[in-house]
């Protein structure tokens, strides 16, 4: 017994060290704990930052139909998404990839914890989804520094641990999922989805879940853009991991491995997208009303890190129309103002009808007012230096209509080649409520970010005519079948403000004698009938009767305002002509239907701006003498294949969209002196659509009229328009008649009304 002592002694000191140092490493685990719960090791988050943890939330600008058409951020582009809206094969391929027992440990994973300690990392690490949510929240980036990683390693811990008492698995997983950097401004799942797939988070496929979980481990290194092979191995790697948790079963995973890797890259950038003019001017609209409307609580709201929601009347399918309709159309617009504006034929290129002396000017004013110009003078760069920089051959990414094209040039070349192109605007709208549904303000956002539909005020052309003639119906108690002879009338000097004797010539420079109808004479644009209907009204009364109508501008007090000459916006255009698509009420065209903050709270709900303008007779009548445009006038072509008597150049450039529109349209082309400008205003019972088309400057222009009109330069962007949006019967775009008043007074209908051909649709010549 005596020899077995040292033996049962000796193992007795080993079960007293074995307790010694398995509690000592509990209590130095809790001492550790315990420290960091105090801060010895740095600031932890208190219960207040769990509960509303300090990330930014990008504002989401959403369309009337739901869509998300953009959104307003400055480095994170982050739009949480409930645990709901995550698909169960996404949930399914993060645990299988990261946390396989996520489901079975409290922050802390101590089986992944002793793996690591004893493999050194090599069979995979231990961080748990909890932590590594910790890490992102509330920790940072791992320190190099052994002692700073071992802290913040322990903070980890603590954190995970208190993430898990206080939220749910679910919810652990979801902000996991909405906080995470997927590089190529894709923060957060939603992004990642839209931007990489094109489609919402519930919408993925499981190969595609798959790819996004496999970006986890470094989103730097499996980038789709920049490495599709990586990333695509990536994927496979994920999927067999749901195979081995019995997620998808070996067939699937056999099946979904074989898939190529296919990227919907879709950008969310603030200068890529849809409805990118739109969204510029809708950044200026909620900085002027976060400026008017503080928080309850104090302070201001803030656009790019508060995640608010803006809900906009835009409808994103009737944008999409929009867009598509002025890529359509400009496409071959633009390669015929090429054919006939080359530097071979013609040395002025861009320009037409100015001296050279005139066009240095354009140049040297262009230049003045660039970036560059204005970034060297900041700088500090003399004149002379600035001015050598603009002849200087640099590389640069143009724009052309095949796409953004890399080549050398100077920057004044730049400017000169830019000024080449057609640009345009177009905006739809609701006249019963104001509603904008579509929003086109240039041909390239990145390129072009001049908003031609609130910023490009330009003359309008025969498109003000109507405002002329709903006065005269007014005031003189004209109906649309009141004839008026075609012959020259004369202002005389001093009437109505005019410096000297005005007598205006038809287009074509003749006159006929003959008696129109007001319907005939608007159909066909002629200026004689509306000089004469000027001089008995007088101006003051149409210009108070367009400031009624919603336009702003400056409109001299002068009879020649008659025809066209004053600048307006195609906002403002639109706005006016709704209200006689709207009974003769003014709507204010309204872009916001309501905001609210991240937490679903209402903050900003739209009240309709409406005033009575005339009486539904009135607006009636205007609407009949527009409804004769395309009956018999310059609008006549919508009802149409193509004009055959035009060269098959033209008919295939210009003409030959197929419209064949039936349905009852309102309608006024517009064309200004050397057709510097193009015009179109369509309207249904429900939808009123305003388009222009003309050069940066009054200079860039066709020589010809047949190209130069209205009816050809804007006229057909409208037309594709509506076909788009009438193929789609969910928009419940109008094809039925426009309303007539009850106990109407004013005859419409009239006995013999000539109809005028397509060729007649050259419209006016001041």
């Amino acid at each position: 017994m005596a020899k077995d002592t040292p033996k049962k002694n000796n193992f007795i000191v080993y079960i007293r060290w074995f307790w010694i140092l398995f509690i000592s490493g509990v209590l130095l685990v809790a001492l550790l704990f315990l420290s960091a719960s105090f801060g010895l090791f740095g600031e932890l988050p208190d219960f207040r930052r769990l509960e509303n943890p300090d990330t930014n939330l990008a504002s989401e600008i959403i369309s009337s139909d739901g869509q998300t058409l953009g959104k307003f951020y400055l480095d994170d582009n982050r739009t949480p998404v409930a645990y709901e809206d995550l698909p169960d094969h996404l949930v399914k391929a993060l645990v299988a990839t990261e946390d396989e027992r996520y489901y079975k440990h409290s922050g802390i994973d101590a089986i992944g914890t002793m793996r690591a300690v004893v493999y050194l990392g090599s069979k995979g690490g231990a961080s748990t989804i909890t932590q590594q949510l910790a890490r992102q929240l509330f920790v940072g980036v791992r320190s190099k520094n052994i002692f700073q990683a071992i802290t913040q390693k322990i903070k980890e811990w603590v954190i995970a641990v208190q993430l898990e008492r206080q939220y749910t698995k679910e919810e652990i997983i979801m902000m996991y999922f909405n906080i995470y950097d997927f590089n190529n401004q894709a923060d957060g799942i939603r992004s990642a989805s839209r931007i990489y797939f094109g489609k919402e988070p519930k919408e993925l496929t499981v190969d595609e879940s798959a790819v996004l979980v496999g970006m986890f481990k470094n989103s730097s290194l499996y980038n789709p853009r920049r490495n599709p092979q990586g990333v695509t191995n990536r994927r496979n790697v994920v999927l067999g991991q749901m195979a081995k948790s019995n997620f998808i079963t070996k067939q699937q995973r056999d099946s979904l491995q074989q898939l190529p890797l296919e990227i919907n890259y879709n950008p969310e950038s603030h200068k890529e997208g849809v409805a990118t003019y739109f969204r510029e001017y809708l950044r200026a609209y909620l900085k002027e009303w976060i400026d008017n409307n503080p928080k309850a609580e104090g302070g201001k709201h803030n656009l790019y890190l508060d995640g608010l929601k803006i809900y906009t009347t835009i409808d994103s399918r009737m944008q999409r129309y929009a867009e598509e309709a002025v890529t359509e159309h400009m496409t071959r617009l633009q390669a015929e103002y090429f054919v006939q504006n080359t530097t071979e034929r013609n040395k002025t290129t861009p320009f037409v009808g100015i001296s050279e002396k005139e066009i240095d000017n354009i140049l040297e004013r262009a230049m003045k007012t660039s970036d560059r110009w204005r970034f060297m003078k900041a700088q500090g760069k003399s004149e002379k230096e600035i001015r050598a920089s603009f002849n200087k051959p640099i590389e640069m990414e143009v724009f052309t209509w095949q796409g953004e094209k890399d080549t050398i040039m100077t920057p004044l070349d730049s400017i000169r080649y830019y000024k080449t192109f057609l640009r345009t605007g177009m905006m739809s709208m609701e006249p019963q409520t104001g509603y904008v549904k579509a929003w086109v303000g240039g041909i390239n956002y990145k390129h072009f970010q001049y908003d031609q539909v609130i910023q490009g005020a330009r003359q309008s052309g025969s498109t003000f005519k109507p405002f002329v003639y709903a006065t005269a119906i007014d005031q003189l108690h004209y109906a649309p079948c009141y004839e008026v002879p075609d012959v020259q009338t004369c202002i005389e000097a001093n009437k109505y403000n005019n410096p000297q004797a005005w007598c205006p010539k038809n287009s074509d420079g003749k006159f006929s004698g003959e008696m129109y109808t007001l319907k005939q004479a608007l159909a066909n644009s002629v200026n004689s009938v509306t000089v004469n209907l000027m001089d008995k009204v007088g101006p003051q009364p149409v210009i108070n009767l367009v400031k009624n109508l919603g336009i702003k501008a400056d409109i001299p007090e002068v009879p020649s305002i008659a025809l066209g000459t004053a600048d307006i916006t195609v906002y403002e255009m639109v706005g006016a002509y709704g209200t006689f698509a709207n009974e003769g009420v003014y709507v204010k065209p309204i872009i916001v239907s309501r905001i609210e903050d991240k937490n679903g709270t209402v903050l900003f709900e739209y009240t309709p701006e409406t005033r009575d303008v005339m009486s539904a007779e009135i607006a009636h009548a205007v609407v009949n003498l527009l409804e004769g445009v395309t009956q018999g006038g310059s609008g006549t072509r919508l009802r149409t294949r193509g004009a055959d008597k035009y060269n098959q150049v033209y008919k295939e450039v210009v003409t030959g969209y197929p419209y064949e529109f039936t349905n009852p349209i309102a309608g006024k082309t517009g064309t200004t002196q050397n057709q510097s400008d193009g015009w179109f205003m369509g309207m249904v019972p429900n939808l009123v659509t305003g388009v222009w088309v003309g050069g940066e400057d009054r200079s860039v222009r066709f020589k010809r009229i047949a190209y130069g009109q209205g009816a050809t330069m804007a006229l057909p962007i409208w037309g594709i328009y509506m076909k788009k949006c009438y193929a789609n019967e969910d928009l419940g775009v109008s094809k039925d008649a426009f309303i007539a008043p009850e106990n109407d007074t004013i005859k419409m209908s009239c006995k013999e009304e000539n109809e005028a051909s397509p060729e007649d649709d050259i419209e006016i010549d001041f």
